[in-house]
This record gives structure tokens, sequence and C-alpha cells, in this order.
């Protein structure tokens, strides 16, 4: 597929997410998509690998768990080849402290076949860690 077809792919893919509409985003995958997401997976349960669209689905009821999104945008998108890369502007909320987290994310993808095989999404998990803590005593 061309470059274009594949950013189409990932517009109605986060159109799809955009609307709470997680099996639009999951016909997009492989089987055995590769889905990667950074963090300390004690604090950020979205944090780890997963593999496949049930673990990918269990990602997306997690998140909806641990965070309300208030703004996600993607907001320009690079695609070479087989992979393409959105720069994300990114607001949400994390339920159980009540703070906000703000954060510029990297998605990059790998597709094959007019699917995304991969992945991988990378942002400062450092300057977000702070929503996950319930509270910043001395030393923390």
């Amino acid at each position: 597929m061309s470059d274009q077809s594949n950013v189409r792919i990932l517009k109605d893919a986060y159109a799809s997410f955009k609307q709470g509409d997680i099996e639009g985003v999951l016909k997009v995958l492989t089987d055995d998509v590769e889905w990667i997401t950074p963090g300390l997976p004690e604090l950020m349960q979205t944090a780890g690998n997963r593999r496949g669209h049930k673990e990918v689905a269990e990602f997306f009821t997690t998140l909806n768990k641990q965070e309300d999104v208030e703004f996600f945008e993607p907001a320009e998108y690079i695609a070479q080849g087989d992979k393409v890369i959105a720069l994300i502007k990114y607001r949400g909320r994390v339920r159980q402290t009540g703070k906000p987290v703000e954060a510029d994310l990297v998605h990059v993808f790998t597709f094959s076949n007019g699917k995304v095989r991969r992945f991988q999404e990378f942002y400062d998990t450092a300057a977000t860690l702070h929503a996950y803590k319930a509270s910043a005593g001395r030393g923390a």
C-alpha cells in the first residue's frame, strides 16, 4: 500500500478511538499485532508489551479505567515505506489521583498488507509520572 493509504488508515483508526469505537481500531490491526507502550507498569497499567487483538483491547479498557482523555489530536504524520509516525498532542486526567497529564506523543506504526503489524509509543514518562503518584511526600 502507499504511504498515504497507510496514513488514511491511521486517521480513520484515530477517529474511531476518539469516538470510543475500539472495534474500529482493532479492525486495522493484524491478528498478531505487537503493541508497545512505555512507563512503569506498577503505576501506569497501560505500560508494557502486548500481542494480538485481545491484549490490545485490554489496553484500551485499562486506559479508559485509568485516565479520562480530555484532548487527543494528531498534529502531523510522517510516512515512508511501511512506517508511519504520528505526532500527537495529548491531555488527560488520572482517575485515581485527579491529576492532569499532558504529553507530546510519538506513535510509530509498522504496516503489513494494509494493517498495523506493530505499534510503539514514545513520550516523556518521567514528566507525566507525577500525575500517577497519590502524594509526593518528602524524599519521593
